[in-house]
């Protein structure tokens, strides 16, 4: 009987075949993947504390999976932003989480709508590795969470996040903020920026030239009850593929779903076009679909390519995201942005 596993890869390649002609497949086909250089990179500045744990495991050899999962597990344990339980509630003021996570062979997992669990990130994986599902949602996901030993945490709001709402009750008025990606007010961060995004993207590569990815999120501050983003869609809000490379978005979900995001940036650099050139071309494409609306939104891209370059592109002025590797060790950069 077939793995699960082997039946992705070979429905993957069957697609590949089908989409382009044998001599366009030649051409475009991408070099192979770099080993010794591992290297991760992720979204916002929260990114610096989630790198260093992600690098703990990159810098022993470890597996980039294991990396992905390890650093935004830092994010979502902290209570000073607004990734895990700490997060900006929905409009009934219940905190909701969605993540995904995807490793090198197409494996992929993922919650949405996880209520009182403090790491979706590892239920995704759990769902990953221990069933033959991609997407567990709800009173499901917690219920498989709690199954494989996850503890439930109490329902009760962080005191950022209680003030953040109870501010919001006052006029209930749904007005997400550019590069705050909700309406709540939080604590500045240690490097300048408001350390207040709901969301944290990371993409790694190994030693041994594996790429992975992981997406954790609150989702908007003060969300419809039951409204999902891109985060925890697989080809949205991350897509891996370990013969061309990686991607993830943040921002407004709503409009990296309408053009897959991530694949679409993947798919682009299997094109030919370098990480940064793949992530402005996807800016761009959303901000055609937009029109004079792209100036109320922020969209992110930051993506990897199987040679170890890496890059990123912002609809808007204001996205930083970090680096870490073994030359230069941890950097905060800014995007290029398109909207001036």
């Amino acid at each position: 009987m077939p793995t699960r596993r082997k039946f992705l890869s070979s429905s993957a390649a069957g697609l590949a075949t089908l989409a382009v002609s044998p001599a366009a497949a030649a051409i475009s086909l991408p070099p192979a993947p770099v080993v010794g250089k591992p290297l991760v990179i992720s979204t916002w500045d929260t990114g610096l504390a989630a790198n260093a744990g992600a690098w703990k495991v990159l810098s022993k050899g470890g597996r980039a999976l294991d990396a992905v999962e390890a650093g935004v597990m830092v994010t979502e344990a902290s209570q000073n932003c607004c990734v895990g339980l700490g997060g900006n509630p929905d409009r009934e003021g219940i905190v909701t989480l969605d993540a995904c996570i995807m490793d090198e062979q197409f494996n992929c997992g993922s919650v949405a709508a996880l209520e009182r669990i403090k790491h979706p990130i590892s239920v995704a994986r759990r769902v990953m590795e221990r069933t033959p599902h991609v997407m567990l949602v709800g009173e499901g996901a917690q219920q498989f969470a709690v199954a494989q030993g996850f503890p439930l945490e109490p329902q009760k709001l962080s005191p950022d996040a209680e003030k953040a709402y109870q501010e919001w009750l006052k006029t209930s008025q749904y007005k997400p903020v550019v590069n705050i990606e909700n309406s709540g007010t939080r604590t500045p961060g240690p490097v300048g920026g408001a350390n207040n995004h709901d969301t944290i993207a990371m993409l790694a590569q190994d030693a041994q030239g594996r790429l992975s990815g992981s997406c954790t999120t609150s989702g908007m501050g003060f969300k419809m009850r039951g409204r999902l983003g891109d985060s925890p869609l697989i080809g949205s809000g991350l897509f891996v593929d370990n013969a061309v490379g990686a991607a993830a978005a943040t921002g407004q979900g709503e409009d990296v779903i309408r053009i897959a995001g991530a694949h679409t940036v993947v798919e682009l650099m299997r094109q030919g076009m370098t990480p940064k050139a793949a992530c402005k071309a996807a800016v761009e494409r959303i901000a055609k679909i937009k029109g004079d609306k792209a100036r109320t939104i922020q969209v992110c891209f930051i993506a990897i390519n199987a040679q170890g370059q890496h890059g990123a592109f912002a609809l808007q002025k204001g996205f930083s995201y970090a680096v870490c590797d073994a030359q230069n060790q941890q950097q905060l950069l800014q995007a290029d942005f398109l909207l001036l």
